[in-house]
């Protein structure tokens, strides 16, 4: 019988459904908390009872990144591999990837120092997007404005500790709908698409901010550069982003490693956490 490993950091609804699943398919499911795990350079696959397949659901990018790095050095199969987290959990590394393989992304620009950043928002023009390089949920991303915001906003990040605050992810605002789309792509299959639409008074879109969902009828072109998309950045279970921008259509923003589902399943006809353990338990048996 197959056991599937759900590693977390912290137990949110997709983890909840995920481990109820596993079951009702008649699989073993066993929810391990990343914090808890401890490894050596003489540990060995046979010192770690976690499963057949790991399905890495750590919500810190950091944390999850070694972790399956230590994993896969021991001989497991992690879901998503440490090349896919890496590229997904990075903004920067991200948008590098979608432009290689040529996938529609919005205008995307970096900076390495705050002079060079505020040099390079007054060349571009505002209003501009400047986002952390890693992170999720809308945090750390703001609309700036105008000069005045561009100096707030650097002054702010130059005092953060973090050498990662101190590179600069300046994006052009879209001129889009108030919404944006999540697909969820598992393996070369579209199992959910919605409409994220910005809460009153918000133009940021995520669920998690007061965002509302509803369902997206896919088109050939929708589906052609969802796909595309995640075979840029290694493919396997992953949340696409795109916007609908008013002259060049759908553009990718971001991908999601460690995609929530939970407003997705509110509206969608799919049974998602179903399908993520079908390509588990497909994936492990290969």
């Amino acid at each position: 019988m197959v056991q599937v490993c759900v590693i977390y950091d912290k137990i949110r609804f997709e983890e909840r459904i995920l481990h109820n699943k596993i079951t009702e398919k008649g699989f073993t499911s066993n929810l391990v908390d990343g914090k808890s795990l401890v490894f050596n350079t003489n540990s060995e696959k046979v010192d770690f009872e976690l499963g057949d397949i790991i399905f890495q659901r750590e919500i810190s990018h950091y944390r999850g990144l070694y972790v399956t790095s230590c994993l896969e050095s021991l001989g497991f199969k992690v879901i998503n591999p440490f090349s896919v987290s890496e590229i997904c959990g990075n903004k920067l590394l991200t948008s590098l990837a979608l432009v290689k393989h040529h996938v529609p992304t919005p205008n995307t620009s970096f900076a390495f120092s705050s002079s060079s950043a505020l040099q390079l928002m007054d060349k571009l023009g505002y209003p501009l997007v400047v986002k952390p390089l890693v992170g999720s949920w809308g945090r750390g991303v703001y609309l700036i404005k105008d000069r005045s915001a561009a100096e707030i906003l650097i002054d702010s990040r130059e005092e953060i500790g973090s050498p990662l605050s101190r590179i600069y992810y300046i994006q052009e605002k879209i001129d889009r709908p108030p919404r944006d789309i999540r697909c969820i792509v598992i393996a070369e299959n579209i199992v959910a698409s919605i409409y994220r639409n910005a809460a009153e008074n918000e133009w940021l879109t995520n669920v998690a901010i007061g965002g509302t969902t509803e369902q997206v009828q896919m088109n050939p072109e929708l589906e052609e550069i969802t796909l595309r998309a995640a075979k840029a950045v290694g493919g396997g279970i992953l949340g696409i982003d795109l916007m609908e921008d008013t002259k060049r259509g759908y553009l990718v923003h971001e991908i999601n490693n460690t995609v929530e589902f939970r407003g997705a399943s509110m509206v969608s006809t799919q049974d998602i956490p179903a399908a993520m353990i079908d390509y588990l338990v497909h994936e492990c048996r290969k």
